[in-house]
């Protein structure tokens, strides 16, 4: 097999310290102590929320909000419909319905589409910003407001991205991280959700953690104490070990970004200079995450298919490069055509409603690029752009 081009994450001695380390303290915790209680007080201080969870999986710190919020069978709640699927999904499990709005030229929600598809039993909305570019979260957070709906952030992809100045995963009533192996922070299969809200803290924590956790941290005096030794029966607590993990790259967000921006910047002038591709599409009151660099082909202004311009690439050595199809608009799964078959409360309902061309032509015209974060890996970007370049000056449209 040949060596990649891109290898994350990146375990150095430090992370090989700090897992072996949490091996010989505890594999296993039950209350918020320890790498829990480190991990969590870092991460809420760094986007300033009053509250942080880790979780199993970002899916399930998802799913947490949604519980947390009370969002519950009927309820109507606003998502992106070009987004991957785990931030819709739990949606299902607590009976409620997406309702999905197309993405603009970034391919993040499109703001100005959200306003038309509230109706009476419209509860929250749920933004996710792609690929670590960040939605207009003014925009968002004024039609909440307007609206008195909850706002939910899917900051999977945006470790550490800004809105004007202001970390993403702030503006919300409730947010949530993956922290999946190729996820900015990682610990190899984990979720962390942040909220300031108690109410909602409390039901995520009745959810899956339970007993020990639940008495510590759910006031005697607080309607849900009561319930606090078996929670609502699951168990969706965080490996203590991928917890170490994470904290210890954690403490490593900011040069991670310094290097990812700098290495983005670098490509986004070099395609800019590319008849065929066009760069990522956001205002500078944005600084982004990079969780990957993701570009558009223009077919119009080339000789050939996309398909076909992916494959020269790959033939000429972009081992990286890649065509997200899986991350694609939600109507394309069959999940959210017929959910009925899986969760009978849905009967044959179909979510389909609608067109929603931006995002399938986003999608369609998808190209992506790691973004690498060490100074030795500068030959790597350097490989790409002439590669790409190259394909474009023989492709190309003159």
């Amino acid at each position: 097999m040949s060596k990649k081009d891109f290898i994350w994450p990146i375990i150095t001695k430090e992370s090989e310290t700090a897992v072996i380390n949490q091996l010989h303290e505890a594999i296993s915790i039950y209350d918020r102590s320890s790498i829990y209680l480190k991990f969590e007080n870092a991460f809420s201080k760094y986007h300033k929320r009053k509250y942080a969870l880790t979780t199993n999986a970002g899916t399930t710190a998802i799913y947490s909000m949604f519980v947390g919020a009370g969002i519950t069978q009927g309820d109507e709640v606003i998502c992106p419909v070009y987004t991957f699927f785990a931030t819709v999904t739990p949606l299902l499990f607590v009976g409620a319905i997406p309702v999905f709005v197309d993405c603009g030229k970034d391919g993040n929600i499109d703001p100005q589409k959200i306003e038309e598809k509230i109706t009476k039993k419209t509860k929250g909305i749920i933004v996710t910003h792609m690929w670590g570019v960040p939605c207009d979260m003014e925009k968002i957070v004024n039609i909440a407001k307007k609206y008195k709906l909850k706002l939910f952030e899917d900051c999977s992809h945006a470790h550490g991205a800004t809105f004007k100045g202001k970390t993403v995963g702030s503006f919300s009533d409730a947010s949530a991280w993956s922290l999946q192996g190729q996820k900015i922070i990682t610990g190899g299969e984990l979720g962390i959700l942040t909220t300031n809200n108690s109410e909602i803290y409390y039901r995520a924590l009745l959810l899956g953690h339970f007993n020990k956790r639940s008495l510590q941290e759910i006031p005697k005096n607080n309607k849900y104490h009561k319930y606090a030794i078996t929670g609502m029966g699951l168990k969706l607590r965080a490996n203590p070990i991928g917890v170490a993990l994470a904290n210890e790259q954690f403490s490593k967000l900011h040069e991670i970004l310094v290097q990812k921006r700098r290495f983005a910047k670098k490509l986004t002038k070099a395609i800019k200079r590319m008849n065929g591709l066009e760069v990522p599409k956001f205002e500078a009151i944005k600084n982004p995450a990079w969780y990957a660099y993701v570009f558009q082909f223009v077919p119009e202004k080339m000789n050939l298919t996309i398909k076909e311009f992916y494959q020269k690439a790959i033939e000429m050595g972009a081992k990286e490069l890649d065509m997200p199809f899986s991350t694609c608009p939600l109507t394309h799964f069959e999940i959210f055509k017929t959910p009925g078959f899986l969760f009978k409360t849905y009967g044959t309902k179909n979510f389909t409603k609608g067109t929603y061309d931006n995002a399938e032509r986003f999608y369609n015209n998808a190209l992506k690029l790691p973004v690498w974060t060490r100074e030795s890996d500068e030959k790597y970007v350097d490989k790409y752009i002439n590669i790409l370049t190259t394909l474009c000056l023989k492709y190309g449209k003159k």
